[in-house]
């Protein structure tokens, strides 16, 4: 195993130190550690380290979480970066452990992954989890292969809860109401985000909690992402939402699917998070008459419709492949609970941020070897692309396959090159760009003819009718999403 290791990390070294501009490679061992199951280390409370204690059967509110995120981050200060992209309606940080071995540096390919827990503040399940995973990430990195694989080529932001204010006022034990669910405005954060079937307008009077997401979107251009939530036990995907004739749900309850052009991708994770945790991929229904999802799998829409959801957003707007993860069928169940979600979820955890190493990676350069930012890059007949970091990077999750990438840039002329990705190992593709076209070439980019949110204080909550009050509670009653 030793053995093993350091192969590993001598081909890390010479890719990185390399140079970045050869054409296509094929990069990483013959079986790549992220194919491989982790090594579940059991954990053992006696040896845990004071700054990375929790109760393992008690919620945790915003005054402790704070505490336990800052000591450890000066506990492991090579290990971790704590930051907040902003803060809530009532003034609480958003809190985000980044967890990697270069959490000062910029290493170049380094994918961005990054779990988001707690949007709906009365399903709290993932906000434990959360800081369960902090946790065990820290502890087992020393004597775990996989784990360590995973920090040392990964770049790992955790956010605990994207809802502090919500949680604050909800009920334990509740598992299926909705006190808590909004922020303190009264906002849903999950029907808050800009819709591609609505013409890219912001649904909603757009809140803080969901301004941040998508200001920390452009600060970070991840590669992969999942939220949690509560109210089922499923793994769902884009899209959310559909074109239909009416804005109104299906009275019949039918709804149809709303697929992406990476629907074969999307399914994939999707059905390897929800074959990873202990139930999920078997689950019947949670109640009489609920839905039951095969494989623990399903299209969002599906499902049910869903306008302003933060995972269609971050895919058209930003390229994330990002997950809705709905891990019990209680939102909110009592704390000695759990340690059983714990071990449910605990590998399925740590092999969906894995993936972030399948696919394609590279750097765009201009002819003179200088990396080209913000260039427009997508996969032909893929509709929704990303752009280049400032080093010229890009990433995409892709299954074994031939494609061909497509990038333009303003001032360049459009480049088309074929590449293949094989199973086990991702495939690096550099391109140059050679000048040509006028200082405008680059402005029909694959995503820019829908509009960005306004990042811009909130409004002052509006009082509602007595209509949209109930229509927002029995709405939301026992729904998860």
């Amino acid at each position: 195993m030793m053995t093993r290791l350091v192969l590993i990390q001598m081909a890390f070294v010479a890719i990185y130190g390399a140079s970045l501009r050869d054409s296509i490679t094929f990069d990483g061992p013959e079986v790549s550690p992220w194919l491989r199951d982790p090594r579940i280390v059991l954990d053992d409370g006696v040896s845990i380290p004071p700054a990375l204690r929790l109760n393992p059967e008690s919620y945790h509110h915003y005054d402790e979480m704070t505490a336990f995120l800052r000591a450890v981050h000066v506990a492991y200060p090579q290990l971790t970066s704590l930051y907040s992209i902003g803060q809530s309606v009532q003034g609480r940080e958003l809190w985000v452990l980044l967890i990697s071995t270069t959490p000062a540096e910029r290493t170049i390919l380094k994918p961005e992954v990054k779990y988001v827990g707690n949007i709906h503040g009365n399903e709290p399940v993932g906000r434990e989890l959360l800081l369960r995973f902090i946790q065990y990430l820290l502890l087992n990195y020393p004597k775990d292969d996989y784990v360590r694989f995973l920090v040392e080529t990964t770049n790992i932001h955790i956010m605990p809860s994207m809802n502090p204010d919500g949680f604050e006022v909800s009920r334990e034990g509740d598992c299926g109401g909705v006190q808590g669910r909004y922020n303190a405005n009264g906002k849903d954060l999950n029907r808050n985000f800009p819709d591609l079937f609505r013409g890219g307008k912001n649904n909603g009077d757009p809140q803080p909690e969901a301004n941040a997401i998508a200001r920390w979107m452009t600060q970070r251009q991840f590669v992969l992402s999942a939220a949690f939530h509560g109210g089922a036990l499923v793994a769902s995907y884009p899209f959310d939402n559909k074109e239909v004739t009416l804005n109104l749900p299906h009275l019949s309850g039918r709804y149809q699917p709303s697929l992406t052009p990476d629907d074969d991708t999307f399914k994939h994770l999707a059905t390897m998070y929800s074959f990873n945790h202990r139930k999920m991929h078997s689950a019947g229904a949670c109640f009489p008459g609920d839905t039951v999802f095969p494989n623990g799998t399903t299209n969002g829409a599906a499902w049910y419709y869903l306008a302003g959801g933060m995972q269609d957003y971050n895919y058209v707007w930003n390229g994330v492949m990002e997950l809705t993860l709905e891990v019990g069928c209680c939102k909110y169940p009592r704390g000695e609970t759990l340690p059983e979600y714990w071990e449910d979820n605990k590998q399925a955890m740590l092999k969906y941020l894995a993936e972030a190493h399948r696919g394609v990676r590279g750097q765009v350069f201009d002819s003179l070897g200088n990396p080209v930012a913000n260039a427009n890059v997508r996969i032909k007949n893929r509709s929704f692309g990303w752009k280049t970091t400032p080093l010229g990077e890009y990433w995409r999750i892709l299954m074994p396959g031939v494609y061909t990438l497509q990038v333009d840039a303003d001032g360049f002329a459009p480049h088309e090159e074929t590449f293949q990705v094989d199973e086990g190992r991702h495939t690096l593709l550099n391109v140059s760009l050679r000048r040509g076209g006028d200082k405008n070439s680059g402005a029909n980019t694959f995503n820019d003819r829908f509009p960005v949110p306004q990042l811009q204080p909130s409004q002052p909550p509006r009082r509602q009718s007595v209509f949209s009050s109930l229509n927002k509670f029995f709405g939301a009653f026992g729904r998860a999403k």
